[in-house]
């Protein structure tokens, strides 16, 4: 089966499309429905098929009525030619008297057919959940005959802690990397969702559900309205998970992300190194030490902003308020981006627009524009005084361009843009939707961020985007349509990372992932850890800096300049290749990856220790090479120490594949790092 065969095979919203001989009402139906008159039912009848194909894809739209009522749904569902994956999603228009209340409406739903794992006994669940510091862990779990297992994520803002808007069903009990039959289902999502596996009690069938969150309340659609729900992007894999996470990737890759063929630039982000207190000096230290570390680009994170008494230097004032410190920055940004210019930097900013501090001049001027419920009291967060703005408002996202549009029109350089979001919807109410459409806020709210990015899009095409919600809140696929990559997480101890940058991969590629070289002791976890260790830790991802140069020794900076020219070689590959999962970190002693170009002409692999009390070894047997070619195998990113016996040596595809590389670690924090190069 394909991810295209098995969105068509489902149902439109599973239980809903219902044979004239049939008219019981389906238990577990994906779309649900009050009519404008009461009624609770709906009878579906398709009215017709187009079929569309243009850039490398087929979009199939099937059309479909209810017989008595003129309520009318469109099911879409796109394949592409370079990739395993299929869109699709819904739209629902009515021309009923009076609003219509959605109950339920699922971008995807589908009855796995007996032949393709329905009956299977054991049937899995992977999803990914967390909090701050702990994002993308994995969670497995069975699910149980008669039952229905549920993921939902409701904060409305930072929805990838909770439940990522991604999951893996797999069918049978050894589903593995590489063996398996497993259906993967991800929400093109910011706001809250709602995944559901249900099982049929005699094991003949699972159904699969996935859509917007809606147990907040029901959605009032009024007439000649069109709702659409998010795309749900599937994946169909009988040859285990592995499959599946690559699939998406190269999907990511090639059809959402903004710049996704694009080399990800080697970055140092200011906030770890400078936090609130900077001057410009401090900056520019920065950027000469980035220089000569060999990065390309320099980042500007939280404190530039702000006037007089709600001046941004600590986190209780100044967001929403987004014009320059000047007492920080006296000559401004574009002086700073010229300075970085001058060094051969790129320059990038962070802003946080969907924010508000009650200390600021926009909460003074506008307090109407803050999320709020009519008879209670503001709740606020982060730093006792944060609050989220109502981006259902039109007039709220105009302010918000035309703040931003000015400060980067300041910055005709600007390279990059760092979003963050550190506050959920605790206020859930908005003086912009009228009392009866009160539920709407948590699907509007998304709808209305999502017009606010597309704008800034745009008019600057060029700028990339980094998706940061207090670390890993906006690891989901709705918020890459606009960026290129995401904060993983603001834990930046390497150990930790290497858990969740394995969660993270399960859907997400390699090129978004955010993962930087911090200090030693890390700031957060205090753990210390070799320099080499965290930088072969962050060379899985799209790797960067999170520290001030000038904290590092003469020989930590020699090494650091190797060890980013040996990223820059292996960049193409890891960014834009196929990964392999080749030892999980969860229950092993060690962590293993690999990254393999897709003409098999090159490849990288990683050995990262994580058992403190023994000497590592692993046999580790490479994936997506060419059986028939030879390979050179050299160890880079090197201390003294070599980990395969060999700097480098000469193999056959298929003996690496087949016998593996024998790899010693000499326990916690060691690590190895292997370039693979066709001969």
């Amino acid at each position: 089966m394909s991810g295209f065969e098995v969105a068509m095979a489902g149902y439109l919203a599973f239980g809903q499309v219902i044979p004239s001989a049939q008219r019981e009402i389906v238990k577990h139906a994906g779309l649900q429905v009050i009519h404008a008159d009461g009624a609770v039912t709906l009878r579906l009848q398709e009215k017709g098929r187009d079929e569309k194909r243009e850039g490398g894809a087929r979009t199939v739209a099937i059309r479909l009525r209810d017989e008595a009522y003129p309520f009318e749904v469109t099911r879409y569902v796109r394949e592409w030619n370079d990739c395993a994956a299929a869109e699709t999603w819904l739209e629902i228009v009515h021309s009923e008297p009076g609003p219509v209340k959605l109950l339920q409406a699922d971008s995807f739903a589908v009855k796995i057919p007996a032949a393709a794992g329905g009956r299977e006994r054991t049937v899995t669940t992977l999803t990914l959940c967390g909090e701050w510091g702990n994002e993308a862990r994995i969670s497995e779990a069975a699910v149980p005959a008669g039952q229905t297992s549920r993921f939902l994520s409701r904060s409305g803002t930072r929805d990838a802690w909770e439940s990522n808007a991604a999951m893996m069903v797999s069918f049978g009990k050894n589903v593995t990397e590489d063996s398996g039959k497993v259906l993967g289902v991800a929400l093109e999502w910011t706001g809250s969702t709602d995944k559901r596996v249900h099982r049929d009690w005699t094991g003949s069938a699972t159904e699969v559900f996935a859509g917007v969150d809606m147990t907040t309340g029901p959605y009032t659609l009024d007439p000649g309205v069109k709702f659409t729900t998010p795309r749900a992007i599937v994946v169909w894999s009988g040859s285990g998970r592995g499959e599946v996470s690559r699939q998406f990737h190269r999907w990511a890759r090639r059809h959402l992300m903004p710049h996704g063929d694009t080399l990800h630039p080697v970055l140092l982000n200011s906030w770890e190194g400078a936090y609130f207190k900077f001057t410009e000096k401090t900056l520019l230290d920065m950027m000469d030490g980035v220089k000569e570390m060999g990065g390309e680009m320099f980042v500007l994170d939280d404190g530039w902003f702000g006037k007089g008494k709600y001046a941004r230097n600590n986190d209780k004032v100044g967001l929403g308020d987004w014009t320059v410190n000047e007492e920080k920055l006296p000559h401004g940004l574009g002086w700073l981006a010229g300075e970085a210019e001058k060094r051969g930097l790129k320059f990038g900013l962070w802003v946080e627009p969907e924010m508000v501090n009650m200390g600021s001049w926009l909460a003074d001027g506008h307090p109407d524009w803050l999320l709020r419920e009519k008879n209670r009291s503001v709740l606020t967060g982060r730093g006792g005084s944060q609050t989220v703005l109502d981006m259902t408002n039109p007039a709220v996202r105009d302010n918000l361009f035309a703040q931003l549009d000015a400060v980067y029109a300041s910055v005709p350089s600007l390279a990059y843009v760092k979003w963050d979001s550190n506050q959920n919807i605790v206020n859930p109410g908005s003086t912009y939707l009228k009392a009866d459409r009160q539920p709407n806020l948590w699907y509007d709210y998304t709808i209305g961020l999502y017009d606010l990015l597309a704008k800034l899009q745009a008019k600057r095409p060029h700028i990339m985007v980094q998706a940061c919600a207090s670390g890993g809140g906006h690891m989901d696929f709705g918020f890459l349509r606009y960026a290129d990559e995401f904060w993983a997480s603001d834990r930046t101890d390497p150990f930790s990372r290497i858990f969740i940058q394995w969660g993270a991969s399960q859907f997400y590629p390699a090129s978004a992932m955010a993962c930087h070289v911090t200090e030693s002791p890390n700031h957060h976890t205090k753990r210390r850890t070799p320099l080499k260790y965290r930088f072969d830790v962050a060379m899985t991802g799209r790797m960067g800096f999170e520290l001030h140069p000038n904290k590092l020794s003469k020989d930590e900076i020699a090494f650091a300049k190797a060890a980013v020219a040996d990223y820059k070689r292996i960049r193409p590959i890891v960014q834009r290749g196929d990964l392999y999962r080749l030892v999980s970190p969860y229950g092993g002693r060690c962590s293993a990856l690999a990254y393999a170009s897709e003409d098999k002409r090159g490849a990288v692999l990683f050995a990262l220790g994580l058992d403190k009390n023994a000497t590592i070894e692993e046999t580790l047997k490479l994936r997506g090479l060419d059986p028939a070619a030879e390979y050179e195998v050299r160890e880079i990113d090197r201390g003294p120490t070599l980990h395969a016996g060999a700097a480098s040596f000469t193999a056959s595809g298929a003996k690496l594949m087949d016998e593996g590389v024998r790899v010693t670690l000499k326990g916690q924090f060691d690590s190895a790092v292997f370039e693979i190069t066709a001969k």
